[in-house]
């Protein structure tokens, strides 16, 4: 199913915002089952719109060895988040009138200069691009892999004048950890102060992010969601340590929840002018540079944010891997919605799962086909009594009812409204696959059972085939 995004020049209606509230439990019903499918032992997510925290919620385990229940309240590591606060900082210094974007970081961290780096050449505006022809991670990134810690200023450095220029500045995109790293020496060297207490005065403090700040803080440790191995060697997963990121605090050492993380979005929003001007915003999220220049669907890099399409959405935002912590969050500037997910293992789907949910909201938006608009099809009965999660020995299926759509939807794959059934009630028992894949069962009908409360037992879906209700077959 290919949904129609609302157009990107206006804030979302009343009537809209109630369809995507409206929406919201099924998001929320979608993300669980999610989480269970995957065997991630926690997600966290929240959704913002219509200028409020619209959706907060977590499933699963903060961590798998104690048993401990994940809250929204549970900090993430939230890894390269933390470039988006990095070129906030720097934009924010570019209004005060402290840096240019065309100043070159010799000036500013003078031991590249004084190397004859060709980094030194290199502009603010080439780092937060990741123009500059940085080296990724070094020549030995095991600090990754917890092989080692993470470097400090000294090591830095010296990381960047070994084979730390891989490409003349202005070559190309090149994503770069040690890049953004040379920024925060760049914001320290202007302000006078760490990078740390920069970006919690100018940023997390006027927000009021109670939850969110830019290094690994010893003293909330027990508020942190615990980091897991992948499963991609093997079935069981090993807790992985929070440790100090150090000197690459501003490529990738901040914490957060998903609640602050959508409200941190909200002030970079279409005409939010707390953290910087229209100015800066318009350039911080224009598509400076491609990722993949082969790949036409490939997502773009502005100053710090990574601009990208999602079911026909613009999108801003920025991805994060941290050992043990996968995490992503996008807005739509325009329409004023924002979505986060943090997940607590290295192979946590955040962005399938942040995908996800945006594209159905989307659904829930967009207006239904002539002849199935639900309030206007559904015979004079409440489409909702048809809703559900129903399984039977072939698989899985959702009947949900989003914005207008009544709708059958596959919450085994990683895209919910893929191969989606548009449906239609004809009767008090029987719902129309009215539009959808011909290989599946358009033209027929689904068969309802209810007990004598109005509750489905059974459903006879595709191919006639009976389904229960999940609840029915997990009890």
């Amino acid at each position: 199913m290919t949904t129609v995004p609302l157009a990107a020049d206006a804030p979302l209606t009343e009537a809209q915002a109630d369809d995507l509230r409206a929406a919201l439990p099924y998001v929320d019903s979608w993300l669980a089952y999610r989480r269970w499918r995957e065997r991630v032992p926690g997600v966290q997510a929240a959704v913002w719109f219509d200028g409020a925290l619209q959706l907060s919620t977590a499933h699963g385990l903060a961590d798998e060895e104690a048993g401990v229940p994940l809250t929204t309240e549970h900090l993430f590591r939230i890894a390269s988040h933390s470039k988006t606060f990095t070129a906030t900082a720097v934009l924010q210094l570019v209004e005060r009138g402290v840096l240019r974007l065309d100043d070159p970081a010799g000036r500013w961290v003078p031991r590249l200069a004084e190397a004859g780096s060709r980094l030194a050449d290199a502009t603010l505006r080439e780092l937060l691009e990741h123009g500059a022809g940085v080296i990724r991670d070094g020549l030995d990134g095991d600090y990754w892999q917890h092989g080692r810690p993470f470097p400090d200023e000294a090591e830095l450095l010296d990381m960047l004048l070994d084979r730390g220029d891989k490409a003349a500045p202005g070559d190309g995109f090149g994503y770069s950890n040690l890049g953004y790293s040379l920024l925060g020496l760049v914001i320290e060297a202007a302000t006078g102060r760490s990078y740390g207490e920069q970006v919690t005065e100018t940023i997390v403090r006027p927000l009021g992010l109670t939850r969110t700040g830019p290094e690994w803080d010893p003293s909330r440790a027990d508020e942190y969601a615990a980091g897991h191995s992948g499963r991609h060697v093997a079935q069981t997963r090993v807790r992985l340590d929070h440790v100090d990121t150090r000197a690459m605090a501003a490529a990738t050492g901040f914490y957060g929840t998903a609640d602050d993380l959508v409200a941190y979005c909200s002030a970079h929003f279409d005409g939010d002018d707390r953290l910087l001007g229209a100015h800066s915003r318009r350039l911080a999220q224009r598509e400076a540079w491609q990722s993949d220049p082969d790949d036409p669907s490939s997502a773009h890099y502005g100053l710090g944010f990574v601009v990208d399409r999602v079911g026909g959405h613009r999108v801003v935002g920025h991805s994060g891997g941290y050992p043990g912590h996968i995490t992503r969050s996008l807005f739509d500037p325009a329409l004023g919605l924002a979505v986060s997910v943090m997940t607590n293992a290295v192979d946590g789907p955040a962005t399938a799962l942040s995908s996800g949910v945006l594209r159905l909201l989307d659904l829930a938006l967009e207006p239904a086909p002539a002849g199935l608009a639900t309030r206007a099809s559904s015979a004079g009965l409440d489409p909702a009594r048809f809703t559900g999660r129903f399984a039977g020995e072939f698989g899985i299926v959702d009947v949900a009812l989003l914005g207008e759509n009544l709708v059958a939807l596959h919450p085994a794959g990683p895209d919910p409204v893929a191969g989606a059934d548009r449906l239609r009630v004809v009767g008090p028992t029987e719902l129309l696959v009215a539009r959808g894949n011909g290989f599946g069962a358009v033209g027929e009908t689904m068969r309802y059972e209810f007990d004598p409360e109005g509750r489905a037992t059974l459903l006879r879906g595709a191919g006639g085939m009976s389904m229960r209700p999940v609840t029915e077959l997990a009890g």
